[in-house]
């Protein structure tokens, strides 16, 4: 086993080797920029980090972990069209730096590009990765779906936003893992107890993202701290608030995520305000909480050594109390 720095370092070396030099240029240059971006790689590297779980070298588990990777950032270019987002990870979004269309089509190639790294894995092996991705691919666009559905929407439930986080993001997660497990070839049930450890870890990594958003400190989060609020999106904070409101607060709360917001800094102060005195911000610390400690549950069932089941757990950890 290596530490998770470590399988990064691995990754972004394979990473590096991947540059396509093929033509068009206009097709193939924005996936390699888009790849180059940076980032925590934190699903490949969690496909990494399950092969060697289940005694498998990393080695054999990054074609599916570039493919995993490919998938994520093809979906980011097609958020950042959808949402006209000017800046992915501090540069250029894709279709800024070239035009909608060459966003359109880039990210279609690496949907398909993404497909073509399974082809380096055996028969039996390409056929269960591929089906696991397939069946992910398509929750993350039902997720983004929902997501999109839901800014428009003023009776959005916390189920309903449970359910669109964990498509949207928990279930990538949970399949980076399993595809790791996959390649080991584990017991089936080792597979989908590493598949619902990813999940959980999942939902509370976006319940994390939702709560750094509006309380994270602007030095370490690398984002707009208030983003969130800024854009009304119905984050659980939000929705737990307006759980907890009385009827006049709930009304004050509709209204200013209702409205674009000239003065963003008062805005921001004044959601803040309304999620701890309603006690929203606790409330979703404690769903951060649970959602780790589920993960850490399907542990107790994976027949693997205690010393794997400790790194794990170590992971979920640093993931619960991270910064950024």
């Amino acid at each position: 086993m290596h530490a998770i720095h470590q399988y990064q370092e691995f990754f972004i070396t394979y990473l590096e080797n991947q540059k396509i030099n093929k033509e068009p240029k206009n097709l193939y240059e924005p996936i390699d920029y888009i790849l180059s971006l940076g980032g925590k790689r934190m699903r490949p590297v969690l496909t990494l980090l399950a092969a060697e779980i289940f005694d498998t070298d990393y080695k054999k588990a990054l074609p599916a972990a570039m493919a995993v990777e490919v998938f994520h950032n093809f979906s980011l270019v097609h958020d950042d069209i959808m949402d006209d987002a000017p800046l992915r990870r501090g540069k250029e979004t894709v279709h800024e730096k070239w035009n909608i269309n060459t966003g359109i089509l880039s990210g279609d190639a690496m949907l398909i590009l993404a497909y073509q790294y399974f082809e380096q894995y055996e028969p039996a092996v390409f056929r269960d990765l591929a089906k696991l991705f397939s069946k992910t691919a398509l929750e993350v666009c039902e997720g983004q779906q929902w997501d999109v559905d839901f800014e428009t929407r003023k009776d959005v439930t916390i189920p309903e936003y449970l359910k669109m986080i964990e498509y949207k993001t928990a279930v990538l997660v949970a399949a980076a893992m399993k595809m790791g497990a996959i390649i080991a070839n584990t017991s089936v049930e080792n597979a989908n107890l590493i598949y619902d450890f990813g999940l959980h870890l999942g939902l509370a990594f976006q319940l994390q993202d939702d709560y750094l958003d509006a309380f994270g400190d602007p030095e370490t989060f690398g984002k707009q701290v208030g983003g969130d609020i800024i854009e009304n999106k119905k984050t659980y904070l939000y929705l737990k608030a307006l759980d907890f409101s009385s009827a006049e607060e709930k009304e004050q709360l509709i209204e200013l995520f209702s409205i674009p917001s000239d003065d963003s800094a008062a805005k921001i102060v004044q959601a803040k305000t309304v999620f701890n005195t309603t006690g929203a911000s606790e409330a979703t610390q404690k769903a951060i909480e649970q959602y780790t400690f589920k993960a850490f549950e399907t542990l107790d069932k994976m027949n693997i050594a205690e010393d794997k089941k400790t790194i794990l757990k170590s992971f979920g950890e640093n993931l619960m109390g991270r910064k950024v």
